[in-house]
């Protein structure tokens, strides 16, 4: 399975981005996707998810509102559309595939899921 991430580059404050990962799975649309980001000298954390249909998704409280996670059956694509960006949104992001989800309570921890992509950065300046 690969997972190629792209669209990251350098924006400044209140700048939007839109993230894209690209899929080699033959099974993409049965599987939950997530986005995870990791800023320079700290833990991975969760970022958003999304069910296996696109019908429903989920935020970390420090992105809702701001961030809109999407995905494109046909394309074998996951999207991250990043709106009004802040400096502390400075960080490579990485796009994962999780395929124990089962339509409950969304994984948020970076263990739960089974392959990730190479990661693209993201820099926000002030």
């Amino acid at each position: 399975v690969q997972l190629q991430a792209s669209g990251g580059g350098t924006v400044q404050t209140g700048g939007s981005l839109r993230l894209s990962c690209a899929a080699s799975l033959r099974t993409f649309s049965s599987y939950a996707m997530g986005w995870f980001r990791q800023a320079l000298g700290k833990e991975r954390e969760f970022v958003a998810a999304i069910s296996s249909s696109g019908g429903s998704t989920y935020y970390a409280d420090s992105v809702k509102g701001r961030f809109t996670i999407s995905r494109d059956g046909a394309k074998n694509t996951v999207y991250l559309q990043m709106n009004s960006l802040k400096p502390e949104d400075t960080a490579v992001y990485y796009c994962a595939v999780d395929q124990d989800y089962r339509g409950s309570l969304f994984h948020r921890q970076a263990y739960e899921y089974d392959y990730w992509g190479q990661g693209t950065l993201v820099t926000v300046s002030s």
